[in-house]
């Protein structure tokens, strides 16, 4: 009786123990279900966050890309700016160079306008030594003749003065009467003293050489035609120059060749007035000195030739 009921609980047991397998393997089923569904959705996470993570990946090498192409065109620019700024460096030292050039020039051109200048005045001063010694040649025969005849007349007018030109000046009433080719007198005798001064200046050789001619000039009034003034001016410049000849034979044997007769009627007056002292001081015989053009032609020869040579002596430092 006892082993029966051991027997039956071994039964009982084997029925127990395969509803427990079956829940356990159900229970194991289960959680592989959800394992693998949690598997699954974490797969589909993992595979947007990969996608979004390669979408960023993608725009941060798009980014990259061009950050480093504008890290390109600021070096190209840096580049250019280095350039540049070399280049302007160089301008800088050229112009600083050129300034120096310019400041040596400068005074390299002030010193030639200095010398020019001292030459310019030297110039000035031989020219003007020419125009003294026509000047010097007139007071010579006007003193010789104030010295025979004194400086006026009864009437107190002078007998010869020397004008703003530089030209000897007599009265034509000391010479002529109104309207006449006449000499007078007293005319005769200032013309025989005028004759004698000229042949005593123009012994002088040194004198002599720088002269080309001695022009006497017969100027008249506005009064009358012009043809008649310019006949009276003519006709009393050359009688002025034949009796300066005639009364001095030396004068015309030795220097006849430097006297010349003009006439220029009324065209030149000393003054504008039409009053009677007007008229009468543009009545008048007016004696010039020209000097030979190749005298002040050799002044400025000497001078341009010594500019040259000076020139020519910088050109070769």
């Amino acid at each position: 009786m006892k082993l029966r009921r051991r027997n039956f609980k071994k039964d009982g047991e084997t029925e127990n123990f395969w509803p427990a397998f079956t829940d356990m393997i159900s229970t194991i089923a289960l959680i592989l279900f959800f394992l693998m569904l949690l598997a699954y959705i974490q797969n589909i996470i993992t595979g947007k966050n990969f996608e979004f993570a390669k979408k960023q990946l993608i725009d941060t090498e798009k980014r990259l890309e061009e950050s480093m192409a504008e890290i390109s065109r600021a070096e190209d620019t840096l580049r250019l700016l280095k350039d540049e700024l070399e280049d302007t460096k160089a301008e800088i030292e050229d112009g600083e160079i050129a300034l120096k050039l310019s400041e040596k020039q400068i005074d390299e051109q002030r010193q030639i306008i200095a010398e020019s200048n001292r030459e310019l005045g030297e110039l000035r001063s031989k020219l003007q030594g020419v125009a003294v010694l026509r000047l010097d040649v007139l007071r010579k025969v006007k003193n010789s003749v104030e010295q025979e005849l004194g400086e006026t007349n009864d009437e107190g007018e002078e007998l010869v003065l020397i004008s703003d030109n530089g030209n000897i000046i007599i009265n034509e009433g000391l010479v002529f009467d109104f309207g006449s080719a006449q000499l007078k007198a007293e005319g005769k005798d200032l013309l025989i003293q005028l004759a004698q001064a000229f042949e005593r200046v123009l012994d002088d050789e040194s004198i002599r050489a720088n002269i080309d001619a001695i022009n006497i000039q017969g100027h008249t009034d506005s009064i009358g035609s012009a043809e008649s003034n310019r006949e009276l001016s003519a006709d009393r410049s050359r009688a002025v120059v034949d009796y300066l000849m005639t009364s001095n034979s030396n004068l015309e044997g030795k220097f006849g060749r430097y006297f010349v007769a003009s006439a220029y009627s009324e065209f030149r007056p000393l003054a504008a007035e039409t009053s009677e002292a007007a008229q009468a001081r543009n009545r008048r015989i007016e004696i010039s000195i020209i000097l030979k053009d190749s005298h002040i032609q050799n002044v400025i020869d000497d001078y341009l030739k010594e500019s040259l040579d000076a020139l020519n002596l910088g050109d070769d430092n």
